[in-house]
């Protein structure tokens, strides 16, 4: 069964769902809780609060043990369960580090025999025979190949959470040799804001504070507070802009696909600024899992022969 992940330092998406980047670590198992991973003798939950940031994720255990729960969560969704699974994996790195952590990070989830975990009190044996690593924003823009192939110049504007990765398109093809990664992701935004409204205002606010004012979903939070989430996030999308001019990237003179929850959430101050000329926004925060499951599907179809 192919199983395609997109590994976000805010949130692990597959095709068709996504979960905060957040692990509980239990010795003895959690009461209160449906969604339980047994793994390695520990129980493991699902929390909203994001693990740090990491640049290299094969450091320890903790998002192999995420990786369990996207694997987990499809198996179930199959309708059908079954003990033992032969798995192969669809993952992506940012294309800066592509070419340095790609045999590490296949390496990390090939653990070279059989991994038994058990999901809401069923135990699964799952096998990982193989790991294909494919470029991140890349990926997430595969689905529009017809559109990708006709522009001579085209940039990929990836914004996640930590990161802002900026990658070239020459007719459709990626530009290895051109692509930059920023720390300018959402959650670095986030940071601030919830320090400047606990020093302005005496409130403490979380992440999913800010995504639900600039999502204008209905939340209770006083109007100046809105006002100051709204305001930061008109800064934080002009200060990308700005960091990719400083990189040589003009957006006036080349168009771009901006892709990621942060592009989402900031899209409004990013299509009106007078440094984007023709600018698509892909709106579905799980764009690279999709592009990874179509890369993936394509390259065990050439193998088949």
């Amino acid at each position: 069964m192919l199983i395609a992940i997109d590994h976000g330092n805010y949130a692990i998406k597959t095709p068709r769902f996504s979960f905060v980047s957040g692990l509980a670590e239990h010795t003895v198992r959690p009461p209160m809780s449906e969604e339980i991973l047994e793994y390695g003798g520990k129980f493991w939950t699902l929390t909203t609060r994001r693990l740090p940031y990491m640049r290299d994720k094969t450091q320890d255990d903790r998002y192999f043990i995420l990786t369990l729960f996207a694997i987990a969560r499809e198996l179930e969704r199959k309708g059908q369960y079954s003990p033992t699974e032969r798995i192969q994996l669809a993952v992506g790195l940012p294309p800066e580090h592509y070419g340095s952590l790609k045999e590490k990070f296949a390496a990390y989830f090939k653990r070279g025999g059989p991994v038994k975990f058990t999901y809401k009190d069923r135990a699964y044996t799952i096998f990982i025979d193989q790991v294909m690593v494919f470029p991140q924003a890349f990926a997430a823009v595969v689905p529009r190949s017809s559109m990708v192939v006709k522009t001579l110049r085209l940039f990929i504007i990836d914004i996640g959470g930590y990161t802002t990765d900026v990658l070239l398109l020459q007719n459709g093809k990626p530009d290895l040799q051109f692509c930059r990664s920023l720390e300018t992701g959402v959650i670095t935004m986030n940071n601030e804001v919830i320090r400047k409204v606990s020093t302005k205002f005496d409130m403490r606010i979380e992440d999913d504070h800010i995504s639900a004012v600039l999502q204008n979903r209905e939340i209770c939070l006083p109007d100046e507070v809105k006002e100051e989430i709204f305001k930061a996030a008109q800064l934080h999308a002009n200060d990308i802009l700005h960091q990719l001019r400083e990189l040589q990237v003009d957006l006036r003179a080349n168009p771009a696909i901006f892709i990621g929850g942060g592009s989402i959430l900031l899209q409004p101050y990013l299509s009106e600024s007078p440094l984007v000329g023709k600018a698509e926004f892909i709106d579905s925060p799980n764009a690279n899992a999709l592009g990874y499951e179509m890369l993936g599907e394509s390259q065990l179809a050439r193998s088949r022969g």
